[in-house]
């Protein structure tokens, strides 16, 4: 199911013969079946969505419909109209911080965030915490890479963080970087336990392709992801939103499809999702989301952790065996889907160039978490994600090449 008997669906690994790809957390590679359907569109239906009576616009929209239902039941949303396609992750972060955030947070209001977060998930509330003038809370990690909200015996105790004034607060599912898993239902009940009003908003970008999602047991309020991250195209995703505060937000933009009724004297919006669809979308990549759902569900979630956790456990212990107290993990034992290190007397930006010359991708650099590298004392690492197309042997190419980098560009 795994590793070389899965690679047949992804034509990259056939046009790239060796090529072993450890680069997923940044962007997963694309299966036939999404292309194809990708294609499909192109070659039998290639006309816009909603506007038409005819045949073509009518097969085009079912289809686009189509994927806003799959993608529904993907995180268990109660309703298919809380979905709202977008660019990805990031562009949905900033229609809430935009739409809601800019009606709802004013001056002394707090919003909480982590030092964890990627800076689509940073830099939007930290700008609209410096213009409302409100307080901008940062959650910080203890040295494993976990939030440090932790009582002695596990519980979540968010007291210092959460009061009455916190608007919003937007955490990470799955850490980019350090692989962490944050236990958010328990943090989203301790949060309204404490503030019933607050609104819990999640990036599940790194979360998607790799655990199974559901909104209504999370409890959150807001939820972003990318089709990219989850075997899907790129350049589009989804923002999830209770209905309740998607029909009380002002639009993110104004045009074509988002309107009930323009007049000379004033405009009045459709409801969601469409008010937040303003003009024509990303039609072939949102229908081409279906299949990547459904190679998700093919395999499993449960099938997909467990091979991910045991190339993890096994790249984790062959760094250490190979390159003792030279190598630096960051991150917690039990971390998922990505390893990011660094090794003593190099650079991870020469290290990711050296195994390039092998065929080997790993990502190298801040992985637009600043300041969590700020919080580590460091300014890059080098990071290795594996996924379904992974296997041992990849793992066993990866510590070769990183010994024969290694030997040639440390300083010791």
């Amino acid at each position: 199911m795994f590793g070389k008997t899965i690679r047949s669906r992804f034509p990259v690994f056939k046009n790239k013969p060796g090529l072993v790809y450890l680069d997923t957390a940044s962007s997963s590679l694309t299966p036939k079946s999404v292309i194809d359907k990708i294609v499909e569109y192109y070659e039998h239906y290639p006309v816009n969505v909603k506007r038409g009576i005819y045949s073509l616009s009518e097969k085009s929209t079912a289809e686009f419909e189509k994927s806003r239902k799959v993608m529904a039941s993907f995180i268990n949303a109660p309703d298919a109209d809380e979905v709202i396609f977008t660019r990805g992750t990031t562009e949905s972060v900033n229609l809430v911080a935009y739409a809601y955030g800019r009606k709802n947070v004013n001056e002394d209001d707090e919003i909480v965030v982590s030092v964890t977060e990627h800076h689509s998930n940073f830099v939007p509330w930290q700008a609209l915490a410096h213009e409302a003038g409100a307080v901008f809370k940062v959650i910080d990690v203890d040295d494993e890479g976990r939030l440090e909200i932790f009582g002695k015996d596990g519980s979540v105790q968010l007291e210092d963080v959460v009061t009455k004034k916190t608007k919003i607060m937007a955490l990470v599912y799955v850490s980019n970087v350090l692989g962490t898993v944050n236990p958010l239902k328990a943090i989203i009940k301790k949060a309204k336990s404490i503030n019933p009003k607050i609104v819990a908003v999640v990036d599940a970008a790194q979360a998607a392709g790799h655990m199974k999602i559901d909104v209504q047991d999370l409890d959150c309020d807001f939820l972003a992801l990318s089709g990219h991250k989850m075997y899907g195209p790129k350049g589009v995703g989804i923002l999830w939103g209770k209905k309740k505060l998607l029909e009380e937000m002002f639009p993110f933009q104004y045009g074509g499809e988002m309107i009930q009724e323009v007049t000379i004297a004033k405009t009045t919006y459709a409801k969601p999702p469409h008010k937040f669809e303003a003009g024509t979308p990303s039609i072939g990549d949102v229908i081409g989301l279906q299949e990547a759902v459904n190679l998700l569900k093919e395999i499993g979630f449960e099938k997909i952790h467990r091979h991910e956790q045991s190339l993890i456990k096994n790249l984790r212990k062959k760094l250490k065996a190979t390159f003792h107290d030279a190598v630096t993990i960051y991150g917690p034992e039990d971390g998922t889907s990505a390893v990011s290190f660094t090794l003593k007397g190099t650079h991870p930006h020469d290290i990711a160039s050296v195994l390039n010359d092998d065929n080997i991708c790993i990502r190298a650099g801040h992985h637009c978490t600043m300041p969590l590298h700020q919080r580590f004392g460091i300014t890059a690492t080098s990071r290795a994600s594996v996924s379904i197309y992974n296997d041992e042997e990849d793992i066993d190419k990866l510590i070769k090449a990183l010994l024969s980098a290694y030997k040639m560009l440390s300083k010791n």
